[in-house]
């Protein structure tokens, strides 16, 4: 058991390396201008070992995904008897702000992700791909509750939608020239803002 607990942690260190290592590259030089043996060669693992952490290349830099999608599923999977899918991704939306997560939007380190990101067609594509497979998430969520799929799928739509605004919202602002405590401090208010309109739409569904 121990072993297999080790070899885990080794597994996820050697993960981490080689998407920080990608990142580095991507945020000096741009994302189509790094090739994935560049990466494999400065992380000190084979080519062969970077694929079978990052089937995809645009999966080396968007690493987040896989956890930023279990997350959410779990906010929503997990919620108290009583409290709406609303309420309990707000919630969510304020704790990764206050621990100063990268996926609340508001870090220094935003400028750098944010041009990478969007001079790239290929990222630009796979990032939103990545938010229907969150919306895809949590419709299938909903309905499991509600049997409704239909509804299910446009109220996941639409806080998927709220999601990633937020997010955008703090890196534009950051990009732009904002000071970053100063984003950090009013992305409350975003936070808040969004799920209003949210909530006002969808109301507390599923109940």
């Amino acid at each position: 058991m121990a072993d297999h607990g080790l070899r885990e942690r080794k597994k996820r260190a050697t993960r981490q390396l080689i998407a920080d290592v990608a990142s580095g590259l991507f945020i000096q030089r741009g994302f189509e201008e790094v090739t994935v043996a560049e990466v494999a060669e400065a992380a000190g693992v084979s080519k062969m070992t970077v694929f079978n952490y990052f089937p995809r290349k645009e999966d080396l830099f968007l690493d987040r995904h896989a956890d930023r999608l279990a997350d959410l599923v779990a906010a929503v999977r997990t919620r108290p008897a009583g409290v709406s899918a609303v309420s309990a991704l707000r919630r969510h939306q304020h704790e990764l702000l206050a621990a100063g997560h990268p996926l609340s939007g508001a870090i220094a380190g935003g400028p750098g992700f944010w041009w990478v990101l969007t001079s790239s067609p290929a990222l630009t594509a796979r990032w939103y791909e990545q938010e229907r497979e969150i919306a895809e998430a949590i419709a299938e969520v909903f309905t499991e509750e509600t049997g409704d799929a239909f509804r299910s799928r446009m109220v996941a739509g639409l806080l998927t939608t709220a999601i990633t605004t937020i997010f955008s919202h703090a890196m534009t602002r950051i990009v732009t020239g904002d000071d970053t405590e100063t984003v950090r401090r009013e992305q409350v208010a975003v936070i808040d803002q969004a799920f209003d309109l949210a909530e006002h739409g969808v109301g507390d569904y599923p109940a």
